[in-house]
């Protein structure tokens, strides 16, 4: 298709992005999918059938991994030591008096399906009762759109993704099954469940955008454990093989990589008119566009706007929220194989709801997490859990690689003043513009909900049986995310929010934001893709 061809440019080819292409190209309108970062080829990227593969761990390529600055967090307080991060092998693992930047900090994939390309692969709807946070607590914000308005959407996209779920609903009502039967626990998950049942708390399996069976072309998962290490298969519902694969076929879709976003051009009353994008060469081009989409994630989405004059309102880059995290790993005591399996295969709803924990509002999931804490290579267990040197610390690996598990637990995450996205003056891209900035404040209902969740996953271990703790972490003094939202949020009221309940930008006929800044709330730890796409889905049916 040549430039000013387009009925539609989308900007950012992840969850978001990708479910916006497909849609348009199910409409018939011909779509340019631009991303600044790379293109992957599962088949050769991923690196999981050589040796370094977990040195190497996800297999960034030039571009991916893009740049984001940090204030200064917050001083820890030393009361709160039970909740700071350590580990059997390196004693605390954080030691300074401020909390501090867990590697990249905020953790991303730029490229042609985004972040899906290394996530877990949980496709969670969003709890009911979690979409009314302001009129039911008085925090956060209400969502303008229902549940019941999203439900069909959750269930195409899960088509689309080939969710492989358990029968059983909960809070999450359904109009259909899941597409495919959900997939065996492990043997890891299974001890785990034991202690479940001791505590008569629920352990089911967690839905999953992972095939547990041959479907659309796919073959079925092969358990090796590998999904945040990128999916050579295929079977993975990252959004490249999935709606992005669509789009590309139904003719009417061009994807662009490594084509970065430089300058939105509006014209009169708001109206969008074109976009500058620099390509590989640094080549910019100018590209007219009826319709503009921004899918680039809740840190890199305000930082476009603010980027641009005369686009951001004041809530641009408030109410930035984060991953609210701890991770308790411990030993079963027996050989469970517990590097294999499918990732997250096991999950507990019972303190989802944002009442469940009493005192604290927002609550908290609780899931089997030893591939999440990537501990599932010789190297992990002997940096990390296996103390010692020589031939006892050979004999303490042989009988601890495999015989570790780990509950994880992720919970509500809710806005501060003191969490928020600008931009940084004195950190620069390669094209001369300030990097975004993120601000991050743990307060004292985040604490609170932190320490149930620490409880909960110490109480589970030892439950099932596995009380030895080999390592603990958590987002008390460390920041570290891949699930964040909120720096755009959808509402009715533009004094109060960025995009309407159609995901369109207040004041500007023709521009939409499809990622999870537009979410008013976070959850109670359900992962945002499918609800991403979800509302993505909705949002270009309601295009014109």
């Amino acid at each position: 298709m040549a430039d000013g061809a387009y009925d539609a440019v989308v900007v950012g080819a992840g969850a978001g992005g990708g479910a916006v292409a497909w849609r348009m190209t199910q409409r018939g309108w011909r779509v340019l999918l631009i991303d600044a970062g790379p293109a992957f080829d599962p088949e050769h990227d991923y690196g999981l059938d050589r040796p370094d593969w977990e040195k190497q761990r996800f297999r960034h390529k030039p571009g991916s991994e893009g740049e984001t600055s940090f204030a200064t967090l917050q001083a820890l307080d030393p009361a709160l030591a039970d909740l700071r991060s350590w580990s059997l092998a390196q004693g605390p693992t954080h030691r300074e008096s401020r909390r501090a930047v867990s590697g990249p900090g905020y953790h991303r994939v730029r490229g042609i399906g985004g972040s899906t390309l290394h996530f877990v692969g949980e496709a969670h709807r969003m709890n009911p009762e979690s979409m009314r946070m302001r009129s039911r607590f008085g925090v956060a914000a209400d969502w303008p759109v229902q549940y019941a308005e999203l439900e069909p959407f959750y269930v195409e996209a899960e088509r689309v993704l080939g969710v492989a779920g358990p029968t059983t609903a909960g809070d999450r009502w359904r109009s259909a099954a899941y597409p495919l039967s959900a997939h065996p626990l492990s043997r890891a998950s299974r001890r785990l469940a034991r202690g479940a049942a001791a505590l008569q708390i629920s352990w089911q399996a967690n839905p999953r955008s992972a095939l547990s069976a041959v479907y659309d072309g796919r073959p079925s998962c092969n358990y090796c454990g590998g999904c945040t290490h990128g999916c050579p298969r295929r079977d993975k519902g990252s959004a490249d093989v999935t709606f992005i694969a669509k789009a590309k076929a139904s003719g009417n879709c061009e994807v662009r990589p490594e084509h970065t976003l430089l300058r939105i051009v509006s014209g009169k009353g708001g109206r969008i008119e074109a976009i500058e994008v620099a390509d590989a060469t640094r080549r910019v081009q100018r590209i007219a566009t009826p319709r503009l989409v921004l899918a680039c994630g809740a840190v890199e989405t305000p930082r476009v706007l603010l980027l641009q004059r005369g686009l951001a309102s004041a809530q641009v880059g408030r109410n930035f929220l984060e991953s609210v995290a701890w991770t308790s790993v411990a030993d079963a005591g027996e050989p469970l194989m517990s590097f294999g399996g499918l990732p997250a295969d096991a999950i507990s709803w019972d303190r989802n709801r944002p009442d469940a924990i009493p005192g604290v509002i927002g609550g908290f999931r609780l899931g089997a997490a030893i591939h999440e804490a990537d501990m599932i290579g010789a190297i992990a267990h002997a940096q990390r859990a296996v103390p010692g040197f020589g031939r006892a610390h050979k004999e303490a690996m042989r009988r601890s690689v495999g015989s570790l598990v780990a509950v994880g637990a992720v919970g509500e995450s809710l806005p501060h003043e003191g969490s928020r996205i600008d931009l940084d003056l004195r950190r620069k891209d390669d094209f001369g513009r300030p990097l975004a900035r993120i601000h991050s404040h743990v307060d004292a209902m985040t604490v609170k909900r932190l320490q149930a969740m620490a409880a909960a996953t110490r109480a589970l271990l030892e439950a099932s049986g596995a009380g030895t703790l080999v390592e603990e972490f958590g987002t008390y003094d460390y920041f570290s995310s891949a699930h964040v939202f909120g720096t755009c949020r959808m509402g009715d009221d533009p004094r109060s929010s960025v995009v309407d309940a159609n995901l369109r930008l207040h004041g500007s006929p023709n521009l939409w934001i499809c990622d999870a800044s537009v979410f008013p709330s976070s959850g109670g730890g359900e992962a945002p893709s499918l609800t991403i796409q979800a509302l993505a889905l909705r949002a270009v049916d309601r295009m014109s």
